[in-house]
């Protein structure tokens, strides 16, 4: 037994050896590479392995540590509110700002980003500053500026931040349309505040659809990127930016082999709405959609599994006044093939409200086209603290009517879908999606009157909510 494990050590060795040796190729001279360069006919691996040198050279000085400082009143405690600690999900994606304790306190974090501008214009995640009082861009030579923020959307994890300050290194731009998977990319950040460290590996999927981000088609590499690359720049191979280091997926808070990046189309088009406006303008048709399965596609008498099955539609809608219903399955929108459901959001998002949109849609057998004028996402939807905050009061609850088709599902009952939930109510354990059909034993069907009940409610309310098949009573302490 013991010569098996001293065999197996031995191998082990070795190919730390030869792994050792392949690195050495990339980040710094060898033997073994001025050999395959003398010798092109060589089989040597090291080939394949491109130096990066360049690229950090060339980008390191435009890569910033963004350091955040806030007051907050407190926390609820949870870290995914909504969601079941239960749920497998619970651990899963992640934003990795550095994180800090809990309670009624001083928070700071620390982030990533990178100069766009000369003129001190700095991309990161919305989620680096957010509940910022104050932040501090610190740059590759040592000087620090405090940053103005001049927008930030959450719904894309995108923050757009000014320094004062002249002639900075800048990045150069790239596009993340044709991104292929396999390809080579690099991350430049500061994982746990060790300021201008590189990490690369490759593209491991593109257009990822994450839970509760409907408006990013996310870049999914197996690049390490830590606590702290938060808003970093994701390299190509020519030096150019890509993406937007923003979350991963880690059981333990560190790395495992799952990043995700903003793309960088995304990211940009976010920006220039941030400066030219102020604010994001997103667009909306008010469908609710779901992915066509094998079983599906057959029933709809489609020849492939693709497209976006509508489930509902939302009353006066632009997508109601165009005559969508559910069952229409979405193939196309403005000549753009929609092959999964999750490519329809982020596409709809970018048209401006007001524009018409052109789909091509199969209903009971046969394909036609319909026009839809674009509306716009209300501001509230798009992602501002206090107008959440606002809408949720004292239960912690994000509340909507519900559709003609969802209270047909429900076979007639009326109620309010849960629609985002955080305090008392996700201590408790309602959860998205949940509907509300009663507080303390009376129906509620509209949010004015689940809020007059509540307000006449002392410390605590029992709500009966329904979760896809089940009804149960849920009691809530309002404290």
């Amino acid at each position: 037994m013991r010569l098996q494990l001293l065999k197996k050590g031995v191998i082990v060795a070795l190919l730390t050896a030869a792994l050792s040796g392949a690195y050495s190729t990339v980040f710094g001279s060898s033997p073994w590479l001025a050999h395959a360069q003398a010798n092109p006919s060589s089989s040597s691996p090291a080939l394949a392995l491109p130096d990066m040198s360049a690229i950090v050279a060339r980008n390191g000085q435009a890569v910033v540590n963004i350091s955040m400082s806030g007051k907050v009143k407190g926390s609820d405690g949870a870290d995914f509110p909504g969601l079941d600690p239960n749920d497998p999900f619970y651990e899963f994606f992640r934003h990795f700002r550095i994180p800090q304790q809990r309670g009624e306190r001083q928070i700071r974090g620390q982030g990533s980003g990178f100069i766009l501008r000369e003129d001190g214009l700095i991309l990161t995640n919305a989620h680096v500053i957010d509940g910022a009082d104050e932040v501090i861009v610190r740059l590759n030579d040592k000087r620090e500026f405090k940053a103005k923020v001049l927008g930030a959307d959450k719904a894309t994890d995108v923050a757009v931040l000014r320094i004062e300050a002249r002639n900075l290194p800048t990045v150069k731009i790239g596009s993340s349309a044709n991104l292929r998977v396999g390809e080579w990319v690099l991350a430049i950040g500061s994982p746990y505040g060790f300021e201008s460290s590189a990490s690369a590996g490759i593209v491991s999927a593109v257009s990822r659809s994450l839970p509760d981000d409907n408006y990013v088609p996310f870049i999914q590499t197996d690049v390490a990127v830590n606590p702290g690359n938060s808003g970093g720049p994701l390299f190509n191979m020519a030096g150019e930016v890509i993406g937007i280091n923003s979350q991963i997926y880690s059981r333990t808070g560190g790395y495992q082999g799952l990043s995700f990046a903003i793309p960088i189309d995304v990211a940009i088009s976010v920006q220039d709405q941030i400066v030219k406006h102020g604010k994001v303008q997103r667009g909306r048709i008010g469908v609710s959609i779901q992915e066509v399965n094998q079983s599906l596609a057959e029933s709809f008498g489609l020849s492939k599994p693709a497209g976006a099955l509508i489930s509902s539609v939302e009353n006066d809608s632009p997508a109601a006044k165009a005559g969508l219903e559910p069952g229409d399955v979405i193939m196309s929108l403005n000549g753009k093939e929609i092959l999964s459901s999750n490519e329809l959001p982020p596409l709809v998002a970018a048209i401006r409200p007001g524009e018409t949109a052109k789909l091509q849609i199969w209903r009971k057998g046969s394909m036609r086209e319909i026009s839809v004028k674009v509306g716009g996402v209300k501001e509230e939807k798009v992602a501002s603290t206090e107008s959440k905050e606002t809408a949720q009061g004292k239960l912690g609850l994000a509340l909507r009517a519900l559709t003609a088709e969802e209270r047909r599902q429900l076979d007639g009952k009326g109620g309010l879908l849960v629609e985002n939930v955080s305090g008392a109510a996700a201590r408790a354990g309602i959860r998205p999606g949940d509907v509300v059909l009663s507080v303390n034993g009376e129906a509620v069907t509209t949010v004015d009157q689940l809020r007059a009940l509540v307000a006449k409610a002392s410390k605590r309310v029992a709500l009966l909510i329904q979760r896809r098949d089940a009804k149960l009573f849920v009691p809530i302490d309002l404290g």
